[in-house]
């Protein structure tokens, strides 16, 4: 299941708390959205990503990264910029 987890990237504190759970990385990605949207920041300022979580989970819950991936197994990962923005 994919879920929407807070991480400030802080080496002290391993365990993320569950922001929310949901059944498809769009529906995620829409959530992670419309949280950006409700703090009025960057989406990089929201210490929120999506994540593919291996079993049952519930929001409000915590997770280690060793119970959490970016991408689920076998899920097609975007590919980055094709082409430069420089000359």
């Amino acid at each position: 299941m994919y879920a929407l987890i807070y991480d400030e990237h802080n080496l002290d504190e391993p365990r993320k708390k569950v922001i929310s759970v949901h059944d498809s990385r769009k529906e995620a990605e829409q959530a992670l959205e419309s949280r950006k949207k409700k703090l009025g920041r960057k989406v990089w300022e929201c210490n929120t990503r999506v994540v593919w979580i291996e079993g049952e989970i519930n929001a409000g819950n915590s997770v280690k990264s060793c119970q959490y991936s970016t991408w689920r197994k076998g899920e097609k990962i975007p590919e980055g910029e094709l082409y430069s923005d420089t000359d």
